[in-house]
């Protein structure tokens, strides 16, 4: 996620280069065609353009929205996952009558957070982490799930025989999080906690499954493809045909222009035009990278930077320093 103040102008130019390319070529040729090839017949009444242009304000207005929800959801289902793994850290502390106890269900829970990003982090066929545009800004960052091989972060917080157990589970998470909710039966069991911590325990392992069920709807529902289709289409068919409708409009204007610009205001169609379309391309691309929230982009939930301050916290707790080292966040962005 981008924590800075803003993208630079130069950063967004550059990131969206490809669609104001697109959109020079798209105005230029009718102008080409119109003035010197004397084909007046390639201009559309304007009134057209403008009624599309209106549809499309709607279709890629609604889309935005809907892809800005999913990614507020992402980021409150992890701000509920930092707030129930302080929770954790505090009764894992105080309910167990043996501080090793307490320290091996903040380890497990640190595992259970880091197999849970690395299963957030991982493809999709219809994320666009892979588009050229998003591979070039990749420089500036990095993505701590695609460094470091899953069984390698998990090392560090359980012994191996739990370690192999979870690496041959289907789903890495649910283990976890039903291998603490069998630590915490056993305690009870063998009486260091009592029946009401054991509850609460017990309840905090249904809340974070909640969490994780809430981010991975996210991550396995795509935002609706018949929505995606006809984003695009609508987008696509307004950029084209926009300087088709807006030729005879410019030509009218040498009526009223003298000097230099006499004669020639149809070539005004090309800046105009690539502008306008420029900017409907350039924010079905913003929509386009803020759908998924957990595909590796930099509008991505931070969700290593939450875990590092999780593990943090969590030995403090415990009296102990955490190893962890915060990155250099390149450009304001932090994974």
């Amino acid at each position: 996620m981008h924590l800075g103040k803003s993208y630079s102008l130069s950063e967004f130019t550059r990131w969206s280069r490809r669609q104001l390319y697109a959109s020079l070529a798209c105005a230029s040729l009718p102008v080409v065609l119109y003035q010197f090839l004397g084909l007046k017949w390639l201009s559309i009444p304007v009134s057209v353009v403008v009624l599309l242009g209106t549809a499309t304000s709607f279709i890629v207005g609604f889309r935005n929205v809907q892809t800005y929800g999913r990614a507020v959801e992402a980021q409150q289902a992890w701000t509920e996952i930092l707030s129930l793994s302080r929770c954790l850290g505090v009764m894992s502390r105080d309910f167990p009558a043996g501080p090793a106890a307490g320290r091996e269900l903040m380890l497990r829970h640190c595992a259970w957070l880091t197999a849970l990003r690395y299963q957030l982090r991982s493809p999709r066929v219809w994320e666009n982490a892979g588009k050229a545009a998003n591979m070039e800004y990749r420089k500036y960052y990095q993505v701590p799930e695609w460094e470091t091989p899953l069984e390698h972060a998990l090392a560090r917080y359980l012994p191996q025989a739990e370690l192999d157990s979870v690496l041959h589970a289907e789903s890495r998470t649910t283990r976890l999080l039903g291998t603490q909710a069998a630590a915490i039966k056993r305690l009870l069991a063998a009486g260091e906690i009592s029946n009401a911590f054991y509850l609460e325990l017990g309840g905090l392992i249904r809340s974070l499954f909640v969490q994780q069920g809430r981010a991975e709807r996210v991550k396995e529902y795509p935002y609706p493809r018949q929505y995606e289709v006809i984003n695009k289409l609508f987008v696509s068919t307004f950029c084209l045909l926009l300087p088709f409708g807006i030729l005879t409009e410019f030509e009218k204007l040498n009526a009223s222009v003298s000097g230099v610009m006499h004669g020639h205001m149809i070539w005004l169609v090309i800046p105009f035009s690539t502008m306008i379309s420029w900017m409907y391309l350039a924010l079905e691309q913003v929509g386009e990278s803020t759908e998924n929230p957990f595909e590796g982009n930099p509008n991505d939930v931070p969700m290593a930077r939450i875990c590092r301050k999780i593990e943090r916290d969590l030995m403090d707790m415990l009296g102990e320093k955490s190893d962890v080292i915060e990155p250099a966040a390149e450009h304001g962005i932090v994974l």
